[in-house]
């Protein structure tokens, strides 16, 4: 490993190579959760009830195996300079509301870490006791691969140049009016928002005047009023280099793990259901499809599921902390509230449908797809090919 530099301060850097390591073992890692989770679906029946136990503790067991080798490979000769580093940094930052939770993430990363270590310094005694360490293991492992980005990140900014204002005071407003002017004519085109380092939002956006655009950076909500302009450039790549990095974004709830998701509730697609219906015969089948799809509880109906991605979708909107966050917000949950009305709805018209004691006519007659083909004995013989036409001329001489 490359020895860290001092800075100008005297206080050391993390080499290069150190981040990128860990970015290495993040990105091991989702390949590691990704193929597990096929291999998972292959154990699974079409509702997603694991029906071979045994295939799914052989995969699992392969997860494990395979996130301890990617972690003595890529990270273990490398947390502790990170999380040094890391800690460092987040000591150098101006106060802002994520410190806290930063802080509290490198702490319980640094527990996690030396919990891994004692683990791996302890000798199994068998196959089936290494395969109980691992286990152990996975969700120390997991925690850093789900929240090690932010070490990582940290440390990248240990050291780094202070980005300064480019506009002066005159510039500045100048260029906010330009720009306010352009959103009211529609012509400021947002297309990138990140957090710099002191906690402030910043977005890029497209001004258009006269068919000639140009890259602003703006500070604060653009769609309230108080927000400005910090900076003008050319292409994004300047800007990019320009502007302050961005810090990692956060997460809608803290407790969830993309490493270490709960399994999957068997449920019943709205195409099993069209089906249901369409190869039904009485009522009862029918009322059943929609009763299905109206379900709550446990074993949820897809009505029921897309009420509940629309009331977490706003609250994803709302925790923007952005006014077109909190207007999407209450769009969302005013859709939501819809779609429960029409659940209770459809799970009236399905009772009613079930009370209905009845089948389809029979003249309902269904239509065979493949018709059947002729007997040999009665079908036409193929007519003989012509026969080709002789000439004297084609005699050989």
């Amino acid at each position: 490993m490359t020895e860290p530099g001092p800075l100008s301060d005297g206080s050391p850097t993390v080499a290069k190579d150190v981040i990128e390591s860990a970015r290495t073992f993040r990105l091991r890692m989702a390949v590691i959760d990704h193929a597990y989770e096929v291999a998972l679906d292959a154990t699974r029946d079409r509702f997603g009830r694991t029906v071979h136990a045994g295939a799914a503790a052989a995969a699992r067991a392969q997860r494990d195996e395979a996130a301890v080798e990617a972690y003595a490979t890529h990270l273990a000769p490398h947390a502790g300079d990170l999380l040094d580093a890391a800690r460092r940094a987040l000591d150098e930052l101006p106060p802002a509301r994520h410190l806290a939770g930063w802080r509290a993430v490198l702490e319980g990363l640094a527990a996690t870490t030396a919990e891994i270590r004692r683990a791996l310094d302890r000798p199994a005694t068998g196959p089936s006791a290494e395969r109980a360490r691992r286990a152990a293991l996975w969700p120390h492992l997991a925690a850093w691969a789900d929240h090690g980005s932010i070490a990582s990140n940290l440390a990248d900014q240990h050291g780094a140049p202070r980005h300064q204002p480019s506009l002066t005071r005159e510039e500045q407003q100048a260029w906010t009016e330009k720009a306010q002017a352009a959103q009211q004519r529609g012509e400021l085109a947002l297309f990138e928002s990140w957090y710099a380092a002191d906690g402030r939002p910043i977005t890029l956006a497209y001004l258009v005047e006269d068919d000639d655009s140009t890259v602003v950076a703006l500070h604060g909500d653009p769609g309230a009023p108080g927000w400005k302009v910090i900076g003008h450039y050319a292409h994004e790549w300047e800007a990019g280099k320009a502007l302050p990095p961005a810090l990692p974004p956060g997460v809608l709830r803290p407790d969830v793990s993309r490493s270490n998701r709960p399994v999957p509730v068997p449920e019943v697609s709205l195409q099993e259901l069209l089906r249901d219906v369409v190869e039904g015969h009485s009522a009862g089948d029918a009322s059943n499809a929609l009763l299905s799809a109206v379900q709550r509880g446990y074993h949820a109906g897809p009505m029921v599921r897309l009420q509940e991605l629309l009331e977490t979708s706003g609250q994803f909107a709302s925790a923007l902390e952005t006014v077109h966050g909190r207007q999407i917000a209450a769009r969302l949950s005013a859709l939501g509230r819809q779609i429960e009305f029409l659940a209770r709805e459809v799970e009236d018209a399905a009772e009613d449908l079930g009370a209905t004691v009845a089948v389809l006519p029979p003249h309902r007659t269904p239509v065979l797809r493949i018709r059947p083909r002729p007997a040999v004995d009665t079908a036409t013989p193929p007519a003989p090919p012509p026969r080709a036409s002789t000439s004297t001329s084609s005699h050989h001489r």
